[in-house]
C-alpha cells in the first residue's frame, strides 16, 4: 500500500504533560497521615492523665466526716471537684493519703474548713485540652476521614473534587499504537482536507506568504461508525504538534460554571503548546442551540460552557496557532454561532463509503487475518451496501470468530457470508423449530419476495433466500445485492421496491387463501415508502410536484422527531387516498404477476422448504428451467 504524503519523518517532542507529577510522601499516604496525628493526640492525652498524681476518690459525705474529725490536712476547691491531702497515712506507701471528691456546694463549706484549721484555696479547673480534643479535633477528624474514604470509593472523580475546574483533556501519548492516514480508508476527501490543516501547522509560512490564515476549526460530520474519531487519531499520528483529546461531555458537571472554567483551562494549556490541535469528540454534548425552555442547572451550565467556547475560538482572546478539531453526528442541533466561519471554518462530511471505499476498508481490517484463497473482498463489499467502517470491521471480526469456532486454518468465504448474515439479520435461532405448517407458509412468503424481485424490471439480483429464523421475530429473509452504487431512485424503481415488499403477503393470499402476521414489517415499509412518494418526493399525478408536512429529522441518524402539519384536512384526505391508491395498484400488480407465474412460485417454495437456504444461482437456475 502506498504510504501517505502526510507522514512525519521527524520525531515528536516528548510532552511533559503526559507524565503525572511526582507525589510527595504525605500525598501518597492520603488520609492515613491524619490517622497518625489523631492517635498521637489521644496517646498524649492519656499520657498526661497517667502522669498526674493518683488520688483516692471518696464520697463527699466521707469528706465531711474527715473534716469533722480534723483529718483533712489541706485541699484545693475547684469548680467541680475538691482534692487534697488527709492526715491519715496510706498503709501501703506510708505517706499521707490523697483524695478527690465531687462536692455538694453550700454556703457553710468555707466556714467549716476554716473552723477545723484546713488549709484550702479555690482553683478554677481548666479542661481546655480535653474539650478541644474530644469536642472539636476528633469529630472534625472523623468527618475528614469519612470524606476521604468516600472519595476513594468514588475513584478519580472524587479525589479530584477540589479540582473540578481543571480540564480533562488527554494528550496523545507516544506509547500508544500510532494511527496514520494509511489506517483510514474510504474517506479520501476528508484526508485531503485534514492534510492541509496538518501542513499548515507544520509550515504556516507556505500559506501566510499569500495572506492566508490558519483555519481555526474543522468539524467532522457524518453517520455513526464512519471513522470520524479514527480520522482524528490519524491526525494526531500524522501531525508533529501536541494533540489534546477531550469529549464534549467532559466539560459538563453538576456545578454551574465548571464547564466554562474547563474550557478556559484547556485553551490556556493549549496556547502554551501552540501550534497544536484540540480534538473535541461528540461536540453536540456541549454545542447545542441556545434558547428554548429553561432546564434548572443543566441549561445554564451548558450555555455558559458554549459561550466560553465561542469566545475562545473567535473572541477578544484570539487563540493563535490552536486548531479545534471536532466530530459530531448531530450537526442539525449545533448552535449557529458555533458553525459560522471564523470558528469552524471547514465542515468535512465523512459519509458512508462507496464500493471502492468498502473494499479498501476491508483490506485494512483483514491485514492481520489469515484469509483463505477463496475470499474475494470485492464480493464481500458488494454484499454490504450502506455499511460503514465500524460495521465492516465487525463483519471481519465475526468471520474470524466463526472460522475459529469451526477450527479452520484460514477464514473462508463461507465464514464471511455467515458473518454478513449475522450482522444484517442477527444470529441463527437454532432452538426455534417451526412447525411443518409454518415452515410451508414461510417458504411461500419468502419465495414471493424472491420471485417478484427477479421479475420486476428494476429489481436487484437475489443473493440468498432463507427460512431459518434469525434475530428478533425474523422467520426468514430475502437478500438482494445491488449491481452498482445508487444515489437516486426513480418513480418506477420505488414502485418496484413496493412490489417486492408486498410479494410475500400476496403469495400467502394466493396459495393459502388467507394472510398471516408475518408481513407486518413489509407492510410498514411499503406504506412509508408510498407516503414518502406522495408527501416528500412529489410523485403523485393528482397532487402534483408538492411536498406536504415538515418533518424534524436528524440528518445522519435518520430519526424523526415529529411532523409539522402545513396542509388542510381536505388535502390530508387526498393524501391518504393517493397513498392507498399507490399501495393498492402495486398489490394488484404483484397479484397478477404471481398468478401468471404460479409454477415458478411453487418450484422455488418447494426447493426452499427442502433446503431451507437457496443461493441466488439456485434461484436463477429454477427460473431458467421453467422459462425454457
Amino acid at each position: 500500500m502506498k504510504r501517505s504524503n502526510f507522514q512525519v519523518n521527524q520525531k515528536k517532542p516528548e510532552l511533559e504533560l503526559n507524565k503525572p507529577p511526582e507525589k510527595k510522601m504525605w500525598q501518597k499516604q492520603g488520609p492515613f497521615s491524619l490517622w497518625y496525628f489523631i492517635v498521637m493526640l489521644i496517646l498524649l492525652y492519656f499520657f498526661q492523665s497517667a502522669i498526674q498524681i493518683k488520688r483516692e476518690e471518696i464520697p463527699y459525705s466521707q469528706f465531711q466526716h474527715y473534716l469533722k474529725m480534723d483529718q483533712v490536712s489541706e485541699c484545693i476547691v475547684g469548680d467541680k471537684t475538691i482534692y487534697g491531702t488527709l492526715k491519715l497515712m496510706d498503709p501501703k506507701t506510708g505517706k499521707p493519703r490523697r483524695f478527690i471528691t465531687v462536692p455538694l456546694y453550700n454556703s457553710d463549706l468555707a466556714n467549716a474548713l476554716q473552723k477545723h484549721g484546713v488549709k484550702y484555696r479555690v482553683a478554677v479547673e481548666s479542661h481546655f485540652f480535653r474539650d478541644l480534643l474530644f469536642n472539636w479535633v476528633l469529630p472534625f477528624a472523623f468527618i475528614f476521614l469519612l470524606w476521604g474514604f468516600l472519595f476513594r470509593k468514588m475513584g478519580t472523580a472524587g479525589m479530584n473534587f477540589l479540582n473540578i475546574g481543571k480540564n480533562k483533556a488527554r494528550i496523545h501519548a507516544e506509547s500508544l499504537p500510532r494511527v496514520t492516514f494509511d489506517d483510514v480508508a474510504g474517506a479520501d476527501e476528508a484526508k485531503q482536507e485534514l492534510g492541509e490543516v496538518i501542513e499548515f501547522l507544520r509550515n504556516p509560512e507556505h500559506f501566510q506568504r499569500l495572506g492566508g490564515r490558519m483555519p481555526k476549526g474543522v468539524l467532522l460530520v457524518g453517520p455513526p461508525g464512519t471513522g470520524k474519531t479514527l480520522l482524528a487519531r490519524a491526525v494526531s499520528g500524522e501531525a508533529g504538534v501536541p494533540f489534546f483529546n477531550i469529549s464534549g461531555s467532559d466539560f459538563i458537571e453538576m456545578f454551574v460554571g465548571v464547564g466554562a472554567a474547563r474550557v478556559r483551562d484547556l485553551f490556556e494549556q493549549a496556547r502554551t503548546k501552540a501550534p497544536c490541535i484540540i480534538f473535541i469528540d461528540e461536540l453536540d454534548a456541549v454545542g447545542r442551540q441556545r434558547g428554548g425552555p429553561a432546564v434548572v442547572g443543566g441549561h445554564d451550565e451548558r450555555e455558559q460552557t458554549l459561550n466560553q467556547l465561542l469566545v475562545e475560538m473567535d473572541g477578544f482572546d484570539s487563540s493563535s496557532g490552536v486548531v479545534v478539531l471536532s466530530a459530531t453526528n448531530r450537526p442539525d442541533v449545533l448552535d449557529k454561532a458555533l458553525l459560522r466561519p471564523g470558528r469552524f471554518d471547514r465542515q468535512i462530511v465523512v459519509d458512508k463509503p462507496d464500493l471502492k471505499g468498502r473494499v479498501e476498508i476491508l483490506k485494512i481490517h483483514t491485514r492481520q487475518l489469515k484469509l483463505g484463497s477463496d475470499v474475494d473482498l470485492e464480493v464481500v463489499a458488494r454484499r454490504t451496501p450502506g455499511f460503514v467502517g465500524a460495521e465492516l470491521a465487525n463483519v471481519a471480526n465475526e468471520a474470524a470468530i466463526l472460522a475459529a469456532r469451526k477450527n479452520r486454518d484460514a477464514i473462508t468465504m463461507a465464514d464471511f457470508e455467515a458473518a454478513i448474515d449475522r450482522v444484517i439479520a442477527g444470529p441463527e435461532k437454532k432452538s426455534s423449530i417451526l412447525s411443518p405448517e409454518e415452515k410451508h407458509r414461510v417458504a411461500y412468503h419468502e419465495s414471493g419476495h424472491a420471485l417478484v424481485a427477479e421479475l420486476v424490471p428494476t429489481g436487484e439480483r437475489v443473493h440468498k433466500v432463507s427460512i431459518i429464523p434469525r434475530g428478533i421475530g425474523a422467520l426468514g429473509y430475502t437478500l438482494q445485492v445491488p449491481e452498482k452504487e445508487k444515489f437516486l431512485a426513480t418513480r418506477n424503481e420505488l414502485l418496484d421496491q413496493i412490489a417486492i415488499l408486498l410479494g410475500g403477503r400476496v403469495a400467502e393470499e394466493i396459495v393459502f387463501g388467507d394472510v398471516s402476521t408475518g408481513a407486518q414489517n413489509d407492510l410498514e415499509r411499503s406504506s412509508e415508502l408510498a407516503r414518502n412518494m406522495v408527501c416528500a418526493y412529489g410523485m403523485s399525478e393528482k397532487l402534483g410536484a408538492l411536498t406536504f408536512g415538515k418533518t424534524s429529522k436528524s440528518v445522519f441518524l435518520g430519526t424523526e422527531y415529529g411532523e409539522t402539519k402545513n396542509y388542510s384536512e381536505e388535502t390530508a384526505r387526498e393524501i391518504d387516498a393517493e397513498v392507498k391508491a399507490v399501495v393498492r395498484d402495486s398489490y394488484e400488480r404483484v397479484k397478477k404477476l404471481l398468478e401468471d407465474n404460479r409454477p415458478l412460485l411453487d418450484a422455488i417454495a418447494a426447493r426452499l422448504e427442502e433446503k431451507e437456504v437457496l443461493s441466488g444461482e439456485e434461484v436463477e437456475a429454477i427460473l431458467k428451467e421453467y422459462q425454457k
